[in-house]
Protein backbone atom coordinates (compact mmCIF):
# COMPACT_ATOMS: atom_id res chain seq x y z
CA UNK A 1 0.00 0.00 0.00
CA UNK A 2 1.28 3.27 -0.59
CA UNK A 3 2.34 5.49 2.06
CA UNK A 4 -0.24 8.01 1.18
CA UNK A 5 -2.93 5.40 1.11
CA UNK A 6 -2.10 4.30 4.64
CA UNK A 7 -2.51 8.49 5.97
CA UNK A 8 -5.59 8.54 4.68
CA UNK A 9 -7.29 5.58 5.81
CA UNK A 10 -5.74 6.63 8.97
CA UNK A 11 -7.55 9.79 8.79
CA UNK A 12 -11.28 8.37 7.51
CA UNK A 13 -10.31 5.64 10.80
CA UNK A 14 -9.90 8.77 12.88
CA UNK A 15 -13.02 10.76 11.38
CA UNK A 16 -15.40 7.23 11.58
CA UNK A 17 -14.48 6.80 14.86
CA UNK A 18 -14.70 10.79 16.11
CA UNK A 19 -18.09 10.42 14.16
CA UNK A 20 -19.54 7.36 16.03
CA UNK A 21 -18.43 9.26 19.40
CA UNK A 22 -19.72 12.18 18.79
CA UNK A 23 -23.28 10.19 19.10
CA UNK A 24 -22.82 8.07 21.93
CA UNK A 25 -25.28 8.08 24.20
CA UNK A 26 -27.50 10.64 21.69
CA UNK A 27 -30.88 9.64 20.41
CA UNK A 28 -32.35 11.17 17.22
CA UNK A 29 -33.93 13.80 18.38
CA UNK A 30 -31.35 14.90 20.11
CA UNK A 31 -29.08 15.10 17.70
CA UNK A 32 -31.30 16.65 15.22
CA UNK A 33 -32.07 19.34 17.78
CA UNK A 34 -28.57 20.43 18.07
CA UNK A 35 -26.47 22.48 15.81
CA UNK A 36 -23.29 21.43 17.29
CA UNK A 37 -23.94 17.53 16.59
CA UNK A 38 -24.99 17.89 13.32
CA UNK A 39 -22.09 19.61 12.03
CA UNK A 40 -19.77 17.47 14.01
CA UNK A 41 -20.73 14.55 12.53
CA UNK A 42 -21.51 15.73 9.22
CA UNK A 43 -17.73 17.20 8.68
CA UNK A 44 -16.22 14.01 10.17
CA UNK A 45 -18.33 12.11 7.16
CA UNK A 46 -16.66 14.85 4.60
CA UNK A 47 -13.45 13.92 5.89
CA UNK A 48 -14.06 10.23 5.29
CA UNK A 49 -15.98 10.88 2.21
CA UNK A 50 -12.40 13.07 0.97
CA UNK A 51 -9.99 10.43 1.89
CA UNK A 52 -12.20 7.42 0.15
CA UNK A 53 -12.21 9.52 -2.96
CA UNK A 54 -8.68 10.25 -3.21
CA UNK A 55 -7.73 6.92 -2.27
CA UNK A 56 -10.32 5.67 -5.02
CA UNK A 57 -8.36 7.92 -7.60
CA UNK A 58 -5.02 7.24 -6.59
CA UNK A 59 -4.91 3.35 -5.08
CA UNK A 60 -8.45 2.02 -5.77
CA UNK A 61 -7.37 -1.48 -4.48
CA UNK A 62 -6.71 -0.37 -1.22
CA UNK A 63 -10.89 -0.40 -1.16
CA UNK A 64 -11.70 -3.09 -2.57
CA UNK A 65 -12.20 -4.59 1.32
CA UNK A 66 -14.63 -1.48 2.10
CA UNK A 67 -17.56 -1.21 1.84
CA UNK A 68 -20.03 1.70 1.14
CA UNK A 69 -16.97 3.46 -0.58
CA UNK A 70 -19.16 4.67 -3.36
CA UNK A 71 -22.32 6.26 -0.93
CA UNK A 72 -19.90 7.55 1.57
CA UNK A 73 -18.62 9.82 -1.28
CA UNK A 74 -21.68 10.62 -2.43
CA UNK A 75 -22.95 11.67 1.10
CA UNK A 76 -19.77 14.06 1.53
CA UNK A 77 -20.13 15.60 -1.69
CA UNK A 78 -23.47 16.29 -0.78
CA UNK A 79 -22.52 17.44 2.66
CA UNK A 80 -20.69 19.95 0.94
CA UNK A 81 -22.57 21.04 -2.52
CA UNK A 82 -25.89 20.31 -1.51
CA UNK A 83 -25.87 21.36 1.98
CA UNK A 84 -29.27 22.82 1.72
CA UNK A 85 -30.60 19.20 1.18
CA UNK A 86 -28.90 17.16 4.23
CA UNK A 87 -31.42 14.86 5.27
CA UNK A 88 -30.74 14.23 9.14
CA UNK A 89 -32.21 11.35 9.78
CA UNK A 90 -30.23 9.60 6.73
CA UNK A 91 -26.80 10.97 8.25
CA UNK A 92 -28.30 9.62 11.75
CA UNK A 93 -28.79 5.93 10.22
CA UNK A 94 -25.68 6.19 8.26
CA UNK A 95 -23.72 7.42 11.17
CA UNK A 96 -25.57 4.53 13.34
CA UNK A 97 -26.05 1.92 10.99
CA UNK A 98 -23.58 1.84 8.55
CA UNK A 99 -20.56 3.51 9.69
CA UNK A 100 -19.22 0.97 12.69
CA UNK A 101 -19.19 -1.91 9.97
CA UNK A 102 -16.93 0.26 7.74
CA UNK A 103 -14.57 1.58 10.81
CA UNK A 104 -14.16 -2.39 11.27
CA UNK A 105 -13.26 -2.78 7.68
CA UNK A 106 -10.77 0.37 7.29
CA UNK A 107 -8.89 -1.14 10.88
CA UNK A 108 -8.84 -4.21 9.02
CA UNK A 109 -7.13 -2.95 5.66
CA UNK A 110 -4.72 -0.80 7.69
CA UNK A 111 -3.59 -3.69 9.60
CA UNK A 112 -3.52 -6.50 6.86
CA UNK A 113 0.07 -7.88 6.66
CA UNK A 114 -0.20 -7.45 3.24
CA UNK A 115 -0.24 -3.85 3.51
Amino acid sequence: MKPETRAKLWDAERAATFAISFLDGVDFSMYESSIEKRSAVERQLEIVGEAFSSIRKSDPAALSQVSEVSKIIGMRNILIHEYMSVSNRIVWEAVTEKLPTVLREIQRVISSPAN
